[in-house]
């Protein structure tokens, strides 16, 4: 897959109005992978997308380069630009467990490195996610988002308990949010809250794989949201759906990780 990343031609909207900007967090281990779903996305909509990519600290010269031949309008975000903003607006002496967990969590930065000193509404995807068909869902989020937006998990997946997660944020908290598609605004996120929550989380039930999506589930508690349809926007498809897709959207996590490696990539290719 990694190598067939060099075969994909360029998606030429650098001169395109009125671009809709798509969020991702990479760097070695997922930029192939961020290339496709970014890819996947273009081909099935007929507005231009511009790639927003922030470096997880290790997206050496050569992706970048890859990524800017396919994608000639994206925007890359460097480390040392990151860190000077993290620096700035979350200052290691206010925010600890923010910045630790940012450091040994690198979900966390989904959260902190995109929507920290920063303004508007912005979709951020996961990388290991394709697109077969026209997502209008969220081409019309895009063009005017006006609630966060999400797509749905096969179970509760936050690694926290509900009680803890409820009297954090004091509102009841949705269940199976799967943040692989996460809409949120950046000034609506109170950082000293979220700096509160991650301690009381860590000091009471300790660190999760989950906390960053737990976190989310948090900020969207009591607020109306966009929901993605389950039949449309799948988490974990099964193997005959990665192979003859009918959805708009494949998410491949946990056991559906070794046919998105199998199958589902090539589909862009037949």
């Amino acid at each position: 897959m990694e190598k067939a990343t060099y075969h994909l031609k360029s998606v030429n909207n650098e001169l395109a109005i009125n671009q809709l900007e798509i969020h991702f967090l990479t760097g070695k281990k997922f930029w192939y992978q961020t290339c496709f779903c970014a890819y996947s996305m273009a081909q099935n909509t007929t507005f231009p997308l511009r790639p927003i990519i922030y470096d997880d600290g290790s997206l050496e010269k050569k992706y970048q380069d890859e990524i800017l031949r396919i994608f000639p309008n994206a925007k890359i975000i460097l480390k040392p630009e990151i860190e000077e903003r993290i620096d700035q607006y979350l200052p290691q002496n206010k925010f600890p467990y923010l910045r630790e967990r940012r450091l040994n969590y690198p979900n966390m930065r989904k959260v902190t490195d995109i929507h920290v000193g920063s303004k508007g509404w912005k979709l951020v995807l996961d990388s290991d996610m394709l697109f077969f068909r026209t997502p209008n869902i969220l081409l019309d989020w895009l063009k005017s988002p006006q609630q966060p937006c999400h797509m749905v998990d096969v179970e509760t997946s936050y690694g926290y308990s509900h009680s803890l997660m409820a009297s954090l944020a004091q509102a009841e908290i949705p269940k199976h949010i799967n943040v692989g598609i996460c809409g949120l605004k950046s000034e609506e996120i109170d950082w000293e809250q979220l700096e509160y929550w991650c301690k009381t989380m860590i000091e009471q039930e300790g660190t999760s794989y989950y906390q960053e999506q737990a976190i989310v589930a948090m900020l969207m508690a009591g607020k109306s949201r966009l929901v993605t349809s389950t039949e449309d926007y799948i988490v974990m498809p099964e193997r005959e759906e990665v192979i003859k897709p009918k959805a708009v959207l494949h998410h491949y996590v946990a056991n559906s990780k070794s046919c998105y490696f199998r199958y589902g990539w090539q589909h862009l290719f037949s």
